[in-house]
């Protein structure tokens, strides 16, 4: 049968923090509650990598994260504290920005279409010179000839049947490229330009300037990220080498379940998990897929559910008030005047953007791909027949196609509706396109045409680019709402809607994991909960922002609006983090500055603002003051969602650290160093805290969010059977509409919702909970109760959500309500 989690915590493994370093907080894990360990990818990373996609050995556990005998260590140590290990795996891509450091990539680069690893990686031999692409040039290669150097090696005796080894290497600053053999003639004068030159073009390789790469590469990359290479899993023999260290772990009992990256970017994500199942023997497995408001996980695929980004979207959603919208979509129409309101129409801009610029290789290889195609009937003075699509038009169509796609992608035969849903939209937004459009339709229909397979592998990076990298930082009517894996055009949910959402988890995907903060999350689990405040006092919210604007801004308002509500949200924090926000915020928005070409002018207005917030005694009293109005309801929305995750259907994931405040941004600053010691001292001053005395307050320690935690995954690891269904639950009396109570089996969960709203009305009043009759213990205070009907101004006295569990009294533990 197969293992799956209760829950899972985590861990970001790195140089800095290795297995070893992770080992040595299994205890501390087991004592939290924790019932696995979950480890980002493992396998040996480009030398310096913090996050560990980029693999560039699947042979190897990386030595920098512990290696093998590390990972041994590790298992050891969370087996004998009672926990399960899920790792993460990047089966999609490889990482090539040092090709000495993978050897099948070097290969590739030395013997080129002779290689062995040709077949491997997604290259597009057939495009231009029948090389790869390298486009790591500062300008034209004549321009560079004078910066590169061609360095030979002693020769090297080869044995029967083995391939001729490299003679040397090309040195281009800090690149290093293998030489082809018998490419460098003997006795020629390697410092000649003209030799140089004639030596480069002799290569399986041919080297480009840098801003080509958006339209000229010729291999398929993770989104648009050059220096990580698409690895065609598919193929068999590339899965068995790829994953022999992978399996390896599952074999041996290094690993209970794994979780899959970025499954929308292979071929046949169906297909790969299959064999994953097969290879695994059914083993856990999730996967990271990002599903669209009203998306269901294709019910065919062997895993277990996602890793949760549409549950974080849930959560989000029923802690804002949507009385909030429409004063908020004022105050957006106020920053930007001349901009696009609709959602729609804001990422159908950005998606053409990335579809127009950093996805041009992508597409143009779709168009090289296609077959001969009839387009529109010739007028009647071209006479009858079809005209074929020229390819500008062909190139066009395709991509206002990938910008109305829907969702991520589709899974022929699975899916059709999505891409007629593209087109009639693309269609009715470019009516000349309309015929061409018409004729590519039957043809990226058909599974069995390679351009509709690469079609559905280039859905997803326009949407990420376009919506989750780009939008996402123009579109900031509330910074909560734009988060990995949510519909920011969906502003709030019922408590009706968030009960039907939790039911239809626990009938659906039951194993599925749920989750608040990741590694990609725009912004922490808890600065998201403050900023939902702003939505029940956006008046409020306005006149500050028209003030702090008035005090230093970027000249940008759609800009400031972004910057402010992060430093809200995340505050306090280092100048030095939010300054490194902003840096990325403004050239992901794309809108005044941008990576490629940076405005030094709007960046200096921008560095100086976020000075001014620190420096300006005025702006910075007033930026703090209003932080403090609203931080204990901020935190009363944080206790709230994650006791929620904790307790609802699904397996809840904890993200490293965010047991007390998770105030991060988005990467790096979320893979800051945790302090596990910090954290091991407070749970154990709560544990030992005598029976009766003061609970932790809510202030700034976040104590009270650690018990909250540790109890619920206590209560959760513990007594797995009271976590087995899930029944909405009743709160009947004038503030009703502020709590969410549900029963998960035996456990009944209690939250608060709108928190300035029910200070605003005097608090609970008469309002009480509804359930059975019987002795029931609050598991975070401890309290008693025996009544069907609880009051809730008695129930949420001491902390804004309660857990309870059926019980016998006892009179040590409480008084009876």
């Amino acid at each position: 049968m197969t293992r799956r989690p209760i829950s899972t915590y985590r861990l970001q493994i790195r140089s800095g923090f290795d297995l070893d370093a992770a080992a040595a907080v299994t205890g501390y894990l087991s004592d939290l509650g924790v019932d696995w360990a979950y480890l980002s990818p493992l396998l040996k990373a480009s030398d310096g990598s913090d996050h560990g996609y980029d693999v560039v050995d699947s042979t190897l556990v990386d030595p920098a994260r512990g290696g093998r005998e590390g990972l041994d260590r590790f298992a050891a140590a969370a087996r004998a504290a009672g926990l399960g290990i899920l790792i993460d795996i990047v089966p999609n891509h490889m990482g090539v920005a040092v090709p000495a450091q993978n050897p099948w990539w070097w290969d590739v680069l030395t013997f080129g279409r002779e290689s062995r690893y040709a077949a491997a990686f997604d290259i597009d031999w057939d495009f231009g010179s029948g090389k790869v692409r390298l486009p790591i040039l500062g300008g034209t290669v004549d321009e560079a000839l004078e910066d590169v150097e061609v360095v030979l090696q002693q020769s090297q005796q080869t044995g029967p049947g083995e391939a001729q080894p490299s003679p040397g290497v090309v040195k281009y600053f800090d690149h290093v490229l293998p030489l082809a053999p018998g490419s460098v003639p003997s006795g020629v004068d390697l410092t000649d330009p003209a030799v140089i030159r004639d030596v480069l073009d002799g290569q399986h390789w041919e080297l480009l300037f840098w801003r080509r790469e958006a339209a000229e590469l010729n291999y398929r990359r993770f989104f648009a990220v050059t220096t990580l290479a698409g690895v065609r899993v598919e193929t068999p023999w590339v899965f068995d080498e790829s994953h022999a260290e992978v399996l390896r772990w599952v074999r041996e009992g290094l690993a209970d379940g794994l979780r899959v990256d970025h499954p929308d970017g292979l071929l046949d994500p169906g297909g790969y998990l299959a064999r994953l199942a097969d290879a695994t023997g059914g083993a856990y497995v999730l996967v990271e897929k990002i599903l669209e408001h009203g998306e269901d996980l294709p019910a065919w695929w062997e895993t277990d559910g996602t890793t949760g980004y549409d549950a974080l979207a849930e959560f989000d959603r029923l802690l804002i008030d949507p009385a909030g919208e429409g004063v908020l979509n004022e105050l957006d129409a106020v920053v930007r005047p001349s901009g696009p309101r609709d959602y729609s129409d804001v990422i159908h801009d950005t998606k053409r953007m990335i579809a127009d610029t950093i996805q041009g290789a992508e597409i143009a290889r779709l168009v090289r791909e296609l077959p001969d195609l009839g387009a529109a009937p010739e007028s009647e003075a071209g006479g009858a027949g079809f005209t074929r699509l020229d390819p500008a038009v062909a190139r066009d169509a395709l991509a206002e196609l990938l910008t109305c796609f829907p969702v991520y992608r589709s899974y022929l035969p699975a899916g059709r509706e999505q891409l007629d849903r593209a087109a009639a939209e693309a269609s009715d937004r470019r009516p000349d396109l309309a015929a061409a459009i018409a004729s590519l339709v039957p043809v990226l229909a058909d599974p069995a045409h390679a351009v509709a397979r690469r079609f559905q592998q280039t859905t997803g990076p326009v949407m990420a680019k376009g919506v989750e990298d780009t939008a996402f930082y123009r579109y900031n009517r509330l910074g909560s709402l734009t988060e990995v894996g949510g519909d920011p055009s969906v502003f709030a949910l019922t408590v009706d809607d968030f009960h039907l959402a939790q039911s239809r988890r626990q009938a659906q995907w039951p194993a599925a994991m749920t989750t608040l903060s990741t590694h990609d999350t725009k912004r922490g689990e808890d600065v998201r909960a403050r900023l939902d405040v702003l939505s029940e006092i956006p008046e409020r919210w306005a006149d500050l922002l028209a003030d702090l604007r008035a005090g230093s801004t970027s000249g940008h308002a759609g800009f400031d609006d972004l910057l402010y509500q992060a430093a809200i949200g995340a505050w306090p924090i280092t100048r030095e983090r939010l300054h490194a926000y902003a840096e990325k915020a403004s050239r992901e928005a794309a809108e005044a500055t941008g990576w490629w070409d940076p405005d030094a002018a709007f960046e200096e207005r921008m560095h100086a603002t976020i000075d001014a917030i620190f420096d300006d005694a005025q702006l910075n009293r007033r930026l703090t003051a209003f932080v403090n109005e609203i931080a204990l309801a901020g935190w009363s929305n944080a206790l709230s969602a994650k006791l929620l995750q904790l307790t609802g259907p699904g397996v809840p994931d904890v993200y490293q650290g965010s047991e007390l405040w998770e105030t991060s941004l988005v990467d790096p600053d979320n893979r800051r160093e945790v302090d596990f010691d910090l954290r091991r001292r407070m749970l154990s001053a709560i544990d030992s805290a005598p029976a009766g005395e003061q609970l932790p307050s809510i202030d700034a320690s976040g104590a009270a969010k650690l018990l909250v935690t540790s109890r619920a995954l206590r209560l959760r690891r513990d007594r797995p059977d009271l976590f087995t269904r899930y029944t909405p639950m009743s709160v009947v009396g004038e503030a009703s509409a502020h709590a969410v109570a549900f029963d998960r089996g035996g456990t009944l969960t209690v939250a608060t919702r709108l928190p300035v709203g029910l200070a605003s009305r005097g608090g609970w009043g008469e309002t009480v909970l509804l359930r059975h009759g019987g002795p029931t213990r609050d598991a975070l205070t401890g309290r008693r109760f025996t009544d069907s009907m609880i009051p809730l101004t008695e129930l949420l006295g001491t902390y804004p959500v309660a857990l309870l569990v059926s019980d016998e009294p006892d009179s040590e533990a409480g008084a009876d309500s």
